[in-house]
């Protein structure tokens, strides 16, 4: 570990913050041809530190940028995995979104904490090792995917292809946190069917609109009745984004005098490792006996939503001592001088990730942990700049640990 942390004070900040401004002033605006050009040259710049590197076909013109650092032999592979597409810009912003901004405190841009800088701390890492004339007994794999915002098929293309390591380490935004577990997600549709009336006669009726009032903060409250542990509980969550209520399934709107007898909600779950979306509907539709119970002549259903062609995130966990948790941990001990929070986190443990990808069909162990987070996906997107280079420290020592110098 000494001479590893000796290598972490070698990191070249500037540089460091360089390649990631020059990430973030690539726009690469999921599903355009500006993911390929960042997945180029992320290739260019793997290929120029000596790994092998390659554009990995996804579909249609959309590649992964993969590189490989080969160890000597003998010990254990660590993957890295985070994508390269990012969300579009909103209205807000006062900086430069492509301009890769950076003053006393932040590095700015669209995309920079989800999730440029995970993706670059892993590439400054190895880079640091290389140029410090290290090598390594294990394989050090960087996969820089496209797609994670539809599905995670860049992810699952490259563990289809084979591309597998004893440990992973997910660079999506968590604050420096090891996250243990995340929840898969599902979309769900409730349709309320109610008793129209005129208002003069509402006594009468059968509100959908209330009946959606009443369900909605139970709804928001629930949990899973198959959740094994208080861990997987807690990653538990029912929203409803959308409610649409008027007269009649196509929701006329132009007769309010009259009560809505039709609502239709659309929202998503969270369940975790173990759960299953059978078992979440079946409470869902226990709640809504309920309601029906309550709300007599009202009739209520609800179906899940899925997105034709494009893959589930699934949910994923990793043992609290893992050897990987336990690199992790002491590497950021190592630099913060301080605990890891580790765990199950929030917000984080609501996301769905890559990770899921990694360990439901690549059978691997690792953990979710990434610069960034707390100015995700907003207005002037930013990173810490602290954050960013201590995260480069981290995953150096953890490389280190898991793969040993030789």
């Amino acid at each position: 570990m000494t001479k590893a942390v000796e290598l972490a004070r070698k990191v070249d900040e500037r540089a460091s913050l360089d390649t990631l401004a020059e990430m973030v002033r690539h726009k690469s605006y999921t599903e355009t041809p500006g993911e390929r050009a960042l997945a180029e040259h992320m290739v260019g710049v793997m290929s120029a530190l000596g790994l092998e590197a390659y554009l990995m076909p996804v579909e249609g013109d959309r590649v992964n940028a993969i590189g490989i650092w080969r160890g000597t032999g003998g010990g254990k592979s660590l993957l890295f995995n985070g994508h390269l597409d990012t969300n579009p810009v909103t209205e807000g912003w006062t900086v430069d979104p492509w301009g890769g901004l950076v003053d006393d405190h932040f590095i700015y841009g669209i995309g920079v904490s989800n999730m440029k800088a995970g993706d670059a701390s892993s590439l400054c890492a190895v880079r640091t090792l290389i140029e410090n004339g290290v090598r390594l007994k294990g394989d050090v794999i960087l996969t820089y995917v496209i797609g994670e915002l539809q599905g995670g098929i860049g992810t699952l293309r490259a563990v289809e292809s084979g591309l597998k390591a004893n440990y992973f380490i997910n660079s999506e935004p968590s604050d420096l946190a090891a996250i243990t577990m995340h929840a898969e997600a599902f979309t769900f549709v409730i349709e309320l069917e109610g008793i129209t009336r005129h208002l003069s006669k509402r006594e009468e009726a059968v509100d959908a609109i209330r009946a959606a009032c009443d369900l909605i903060p139970e709804l928001t409250t629930l949990t899973f009745s198959d959740a094994p542990s208080d861990a997987h509980r807690s990653i538990n969550r029912v929203h409803v984004g959308t409610i649409h209520g008027a007269l009649g399934r196509d929701l006329h709107e132009w007769r309010p005098p009259q009560v809505a007898d039709f609502v239709r909600l659309t929202g998503s779950g969270r369940y975790g490792p173990g759960q299953t979306e059978d078992n979440a509907l079946a409470d869902i539709r226990r709640v809504l006996g309920a309601l029906m119970q309550r709300w007599p002549g009202l009739k209520a259903t609800v179906e899940t939503r899925k997105s034709a062609g494009r893959p589930i995130m699934p949910a994923f966990e990793v043992a609290r001592d893992s050897r990987i948790v336990t690199a992790l941990n002491g590497a950021y001990e190592a630099i913060r001088g301080e605990a890891q929070p580790t765990g199950p986190l929030t917000p984080t443990g609501f996301y769905g990730t890559d990770a899921g990808h990694l360990y439901a069909a690549g059978g691997m162990e690792g953990v979710v942990c990434g610069p960034g987070g707390r100015y995700n996906t907003m207005p002037d997107e930013r990173v810490d700049i602290p954050d960013y280079l201590d995260m480069i420290r981290i995953y150096l020592l953890t490389i280190c640990d898991i793969c040993e110098l030789t």
